[in-house]
């Protein structure tokens, strides 16, 4: 069991332009310990594993993530 919840149509919509057209982002996710993080990032890729959807982004370190 996880906390996972696909992401609305239209905010996948959204990723997928903003990948198009290259440009950042501004998100906010809880990681497995439920801390809060905040960053600017650039999306690279969408893509599904296991059943559900992850944004495969490279942070301003250029770490992809």
């Amino acid at each position: 069991m996880t906390d996972y919840m696909p992401i609305a149509c239209d905010l996948h919509s959204e990723y997928e332009l903003a990948i198009m057209q290259r440009r950042s982002l501004r998100l906010s996710w809880r990681d497995a310990q439920q801390a809060r993080h905040t960053s600017t990032v650039m999306p690279l890729d969408l893509y599904t594993h296991a059943g559900a959807e992850f944004l495969r982004v490279r942070d301003a370190a250029h770490h992809e993530h």
